[in-house]
């Protein structure tokens, strides 16, 4: 199960917000919406998979954030595994 967070940034914020976001490394989706709440772009970002392949995704985003004044970014995280102690209590 992944935990989700949501806050509006800036449409000049927004490519920065989006690359501090991919480099974090527990992120698995990226939800841009309008303020009113219509999607607009969802990014799915798989472990290990960086730099050439998410190019063409931040140019996306660049041109999206000329053209919103204010969007909604919703952020789909890991959730850490919790390790057992499976030590006997003998």
């Amino acid at each position: 199960m992944a935990n989700k967070e949501s806050f509006f940034v800036q449409g000049e914020n927004l490519l920065k917000k989006i690359k501090e976001l991919i480099e974090e490394g527990n992120v698995r989706k990226i939800i841009i919406s309008e303020k009113s709440g219509r999607e607009i772009l969802s990014i799915p970002v798989t472990i290990g998979v960086v730099g050439v392949i998410f190019a063409p995704v931040l140019a996306a985003v660049g041109a999206l954030a000329a053209l919103v004044t204010e969007c909604k970014i919703t952020v789909e995280r890991e959730e850490p595994t919790e390790k057992t102690d499976e030590r006997d209590t003998m």
